[in-house]
């Protein structure tokens, strides 16, 4: 199922802000180019969201 072509966080639409599509467990999703570090470094945010998010793990930097 394909979520409505909106960022999973702020719900702007691509006239408005650039859109990431991402799939996963077989579904288009999308997110813009400013919650994209949400994805990365702290996907339970979207938890209820993202089918899933809780389970992913964040990145580990090595910086």
């Amino acid at each position: 199922m394909d979520l409505k072509k909106n960022c999973l966080l702020c719900e702007r639409g691509s006239d408005v802000v650039p859109l990431i599509s991402i799939e996963y467990h077989g579904s288009t999703f999308r997110i813009c180019a400013q919650h994209l570090p949400v994805l990365i470094h702290d996907p339970g945010q979207l938890a209820g969201l993202l089918p899933g998010a809780e389970a992913l793990t964040p990145a580990d930097h090595k910086d």
